[in-house]
């Protein structure tokens, strides 16, 4: 089961990871979306990111070696995604920093985003 959780997260931060690099303002335009939505957008951010995060917490519960990675970024989506749904008012005041000018951090988090579906697709295919 933990292979078939390393590919899938390969797969999603592959996607993820391409289009944070390739579009960031669309990116930001999709958080100014999400603040402009109110409490619920912060609600929507939370529910993809939990159950993303739910889905590698529950089936990839490796506490140790290098497979440790996945299970740490899986929990880390958990708690991202229960603060959002738990604290609304603040994933809006972190959407207020999402402007044009700051664009570039999501090619960083893209970068970062390759780099772990990388790690994870070498997990899934080396054992």
């Amino acid at each position: 089961m933990e292979r078939a959780v390393e590919g899938y997260l390969a797969v999603a931060l592959l996607g993820v990871g391409l289009s944070h690099l390739l579009h960031p303002l669309a990116w930001v335009e999709f958080f100014v979306w999400l603040r402009g939505q109110g409490r619920t957008g912060a609600f929507l951010d939370g529910l993809l990111t939990l159950n993303c995060g739910a889905l590698v917490a529950a089936f990839h519960n490796v506490w140790t070696g290098l497979p440790l990675v996945v299970t740490l970024l899986g929990w880390g989506m958990v708690i991202k995604g229960t603060v959002r749904l738990a604290a609304p008012g603040a994933a809006l005041r972190i959407y207020e920093r999402m402007t044009p000018e700051r664009a570039w951090q999501f090619r960083v988090a893209g970068v970062l985003a390759l780099v772990l579906s990388a790690f994870s697709g070498y997990l899934a295919l080396s054992s």
